[in-house]
């Protein structure tokens, strides 16, 4: 973070600086260190916020963040700490000023550019290739994991400094406004929404408002911006209409200002053809999946208007190993325990009905001569009132595709096992078991050489340590279910 005096954080936030205990604190002296929420992360110099959440208290761990090495603590109530504290009403409220003061003055040298993402799928993996491709230029701020909520986006943007070139925002919404609420804080110079889907869509309440949460990305755009939108999505592009910025379009539809053809999916990645600009440009991505083209295709309209070179931004794609972990990531079968030559594709860290649509998809067309499918898939968490139709729906597509073996884990996913179950050209294709372990023991059973396991559901399923432990993963086959 930028360096900033204790007395002018105080006034900035609107809070009061106490100093620590038995001492007396001169306002002049300067912060400058790392922003945290959580005091494992903690260093010499940090600023920690204690903030109340929803499991536990932050305050609660101000004592552990002093001994760490912060030179301040951001807080709600008053706290015995040796070290200075300032005292402020909301402290997430005050984050959100800190991060949006430091931003605006980064801004203000005329060096910082900023890229934003959301959509219901491929924030992450798209904001893994814009940092990729950004950082080959010049300093660039991204989130850790998916820091992309109220605090987590804060806390990445308050990384930027003087000589921070390029700021990477990743945007999740789990209600209307939550999204605004990030703009406010960072104005992109390109915004980019990538698909309007049912992900969340229990808490949203439906998929209009999906789509009037993730609209909030364009809507308050300024016109010298730059709106990237889906061409592929019919609720994304109708978002070109609510924006003063400037659109550019993605996706395979004809008419796309950045068109994917030819495209293809095979175990060493994702390959297809860019037009764009009277060009053709051939692009492969080691990351696996037809629907992560979407994800490249947005970065690369980033990178073309910022006027970065687009043969070495598609290079620099190719060599992005996985998405994430836990997301489309290929791991090798351990031989060890009996699962030598199996192929698993790890997808577990997250999921909704489009990206199991879509992971199913891509596992379908990676079935060849001699190779099975295997889909190992659990619950699909915060469908609220859709979570049974959206759970058949899926049941279905596994039919529909022909997945070779279908494995349907707990209770919270068993509508995808009766939907399978009752497709009339399904005969015992589908096994429902309880739980992961069970899923294991079924599977070592099962798995030969040469078989392909998609493993899909969302993190709280906990499949990620079932995919983890096949591979044998150490960590994982330690780790509970």
């Amino acid at each position: 973070m930028i360096a900033l005096r204790t007395g002018e954080l105080a006034e900035l936030l609107g809070g009061r600086l106490v100093p620590g205990l038995g001492a007396v604190h001169d306002p002049e002296a300067e912060v400058s260190g790392s922003v945290q929420t959580d005091s494992r992360l903690v260093e010499e110099g940090s600023i920690f916020f204690a903030l109340p959440g929803a499991e536990t208290d932050g305050h609660r761990f101000a004592a552990a963040a002093a001994e760490a090495g912060a030179a301040l603590v951001v807080a709600e109530r008053e706290l015995e700490l040796p070290i200075p504290q300032i005292l402020v009403p909301s402290g997430v409220e005050a984050l959100q000023t800190l991060a949006r003061e430091v931003v605006a003055r980064v801004r203000a040298l005329g060096r910082l550019r900023v890229a934003a993402v959301t959509g219901s799928n491929g924030k992450t993996t798209t904001k893994n290739l814009l940092e990729a491709v950004l950082a080959e230029h010049g300093p660039t701020v991204a989130p850790v994991k998916s820091f992309n909520n109220e605090v987590g986006a804060p806390v990445t943007f308050l990384r930027v400094d003087e000589g921070t070139d390029f700021l990477v925002a990743e945007m999740g919404a789990s209600y209307v406004g939550d999204i605004a609420r990030l703009i406010r804080i960072v104005t992109p110079d390109v915004g980019i929404v990538l698909k309007v889907g049912m992900a969340h869509a229990g808490e949203f309440g439906g998929i209009e408002q999906t789509q009037r949460a993730k609209s909030e990305m364009v809507t308050d755009l300024p016109p010298e911006a730059l709106a990237v939108l889906n061409a592929d999505d019919p609720r994304v592009m109708a978002m070109a209409s609510m924006t003063r910025a400037r659109v550019v379009t993605f996706g395979a539809a004809a008419g796309a200002d950045l068109r994917a053809v030819d495209i293809a999916t095979d175990l060493e990645g994702t390959r297809f053809t860019l037009l764009v600009d009277g060009g053709r440009y051939p692009v492969r991505m080691r990351i696996l999946g037809e629907h992560h083209v979407a994800n490249a295709l947005a970065t690369l309209a980033v990178a073309r208007e910022f006027g970065l070179p687009l043969e070495a931004a598609i290079a620099r794609i190719g060599e992005v190993a996985r998405a994430e972990r836990g997301r489309m990531e290929l791991l090798e079968g351990d031989p060890e325990q009996g699962f030598g030559g199996v192929t698993v594709i790890d997808d577990a860290y997250n999921a909704s009905p489009d990206s199991m649509a879509a992971a199913l998809k891509t596992l379908a067309a990676l079935r060849g001569e001699g190779r099975r499918t295997v889909a190992v898939l659990g619950e699909m968490s915060e469908l609220g009132e859709f979570a049974q139709e959206e759970h058949d729906r899926i049941g279905r597509l596994a039919v529909r595709l022909d997945i070779g073996q279908l494995v349907v884990v707990g209770d919270g996913a068993r509508h995808i096992h009766l939907a399978a179950a009752h497709e009339g050209s399904w005969d015992g294709e589908s096994r429902f078991v309880p739980d992961a372990q069970a899923a294991y023991d079924l599977l070592s059973e099962f798995l030969r050489a040469g078989d392909v396991v998609l493993v899909k559901s969302s993190n709280s399923a906990k499949l990620r340590f079932l995919a983890e432990r096949i591979a044998g993963v150490p960590e994982a086959v330690t780790a509970a279910w």
